[in-house]
């Protein structure tokens, strides 16, 4: 077809692979008219009209609306204005779309009921700028802006340091934690006990028994306790008791008491009082959420230590 050939439009239809219907909708709509009529008054189209479709057809077939293509036809926006600005919408769909498997996968995961299933949505929709606006929200509240109390401006450092931030491709465990971060965050109680929690580790010392036993004996429970969770030994095994009694000798020497069992159940007191785990939790939470990597030296050790010390017997 050259331009001076013109074809009626069932031949434009056959040339383009497009219905009549199609083709006389886009004619009537006045993004490719006919160059002419014949004697009998039948539309033909040049190859103008063809070069139209046939750009028309492509933008379209790419998912670019009606309007934004008839700017294009008349000159006022250029092929590669629309394709960034398609590829841009395009980016944000892909990411809806992953956000919504990642929930799904979840909930498939978790047997989560209608109200959960809810929730769930409700809080992985948030934009970006959302969620972290819930983050400092929490933040400000737990912490203030003013600053004016000793330690706090350290402790919000460290924690806004770590702010939790859901990838754009989560997996299901991500979007999991961070229904439950949400949640977390939002309770009040919660709030006041991360201010005290990280206040204190702000100013350097350890929570209770933790500031007393030194951070030379602190940092070797830990390792000690990382060691063996690294080895998979469950502080009820007995492969746990040689590190126990190995650690209440040490604190037993540094509190110059005797290792028996009434030191130990006081031991297993005093790291009671000392752990939080809803703090642990909220920074097992964080660490899921931004796809960190667990260290086993930053692990609190209470919950093996206070489970080792007490042989399985409640408090």
């Amino acid at each position: 077809m050259d331009a001076t050939t013109l074809c009626s439009i069932g031949e434009l239809s056959r040339k383009t692979g497009l219905p009549v219907r199609t083709i006389r909708f886009y004619s009537d709509e006045g993004l490719v008219a006919p160059t002419t009529r014949s004697p009998a008054g039948y539309r033909l189209y040049g190859l103008d009209a063809l070069l139209r479709l046939e750009l028309l057809r492509t933008l379209r077939e790419l998912g670019i609306d009606l309007a934004t293509i008839r700017r294009v036809l008349d000159r006022e926006l250029s092929v590669a204005q629309v394709a960034a600005a398609q590829a841009d919408a395009v980016d944000a769909r892909i990411r809806v779309l992953r956000l919504r498997r990642s929930v799904l996968r979840a909930v498939a995961a978790s047997g989560a009921g209608p109200e959960e299933i809810k929730l769930m949505h409700r809080l992985t929709r948030l934009s970006g700028e959302e969620r972290r606006r819930l983050i400092d929200d929490f933040m400000d509240d737990t912490f203030g802006t003013s600053g004016d109390e000793e330690g706090v401006p350290a402790a919000a450092a460290m924690l806004r340091a770590a702010t939790p931030d859901l990838p754009d491709d989560p997996s299901g465990e991500q979007v999991a934690a961070w229904v439950e971060l949400a949640e977390l965050v939002g309770d009040e109680d919660f709030r006041a006990r991360v201010r005290r929690t990280a206040v204190h580790q702000a100013a350097g010392s350890g929570t209770g028994i933790e500031g007393e036993a030194g951070e030379e004996l602190m940092d070797l429970v830990r390792r000690k306790v990382a060691e063996a969770g690294e080895s998979g030994i469950d502080p009820l095994d007995r492969r746990a008791a040689p590190v126990v009694d190995d650690l209440v000798h040490r604190f037993a020497e540094a509190f110059d008491r005797a290792p028996d069992a009434a030191f130990r159940d006081w031991l297993a007191r005093r790291f009671e009082e000392g752990y939080d785990p809803a703090v642990e939790r909220y920074w097992r939470l964080v660490w899921i959420v931004n796809g960190w990597q667990v260290v086993p030296n930053l692990t609190p050790a209470h919950p093996w230590l206070i489970r080792a010390l007490r042989g399985g017997r409640d408090a």
